[in-house]
């Protein structure tokens, strides 16, 4: 089993930036990709970004491409996402997995654990 709890969402203005964390425990994540994505009101999950393992590969939506940039910090089993140049189209709930079984992937079912998500809100 693996735990995810994400931390670093907030209020923020448009034109702003965050840096969103999530630390694991129960199991070392490094061997396995990890993703984030979000969900904003009445909208369903989309795919932000995501890393390989080694964190050698990474992967965006072209919505958040050349402002968000994912990151790992595999010694510590912890996985960022730095959000620059926020849009109040970013507002959402953020959420942060790993997937076990397979290679980097943009499709949420195909992740295993899954975080309760932190809130990300952006005024314009």
């Amino acid at each position: 089993q693996v735990q995810l709890v994400e931390s670093g969402g907030g209020l923020v203005q448009a034109g702003g930036s965050l840096r969103l964390s999530c630390a694991a425990s129960g199991r070392t994540v490094s061997n396995y990709p990890m993703g984030w994505f979000r969900q904003a009101p009445g909208r369903e999950r989309e795919f932000v970004a995501a890393i390989s393992s080694s964190g050698g590969n990474s992967y965006y939506a072209d919505s958040v491409k050349g402002r968000f940039t994912i990151s790992r910090d595999n010694a510590k089993n912890t996985l960022y996402l730095q959000m620059n140049s926020l849009e109040p189209e970013d507002t959402a709930v953020y959420y942060c997995a790993v997937r076990v079984v397979g290679p980097t992937s943009r499709l949420g079912h195909e992740y295993d654990y899954w975080g309760q998500g932190t809130q990300v809100t952006v005024s314009s």
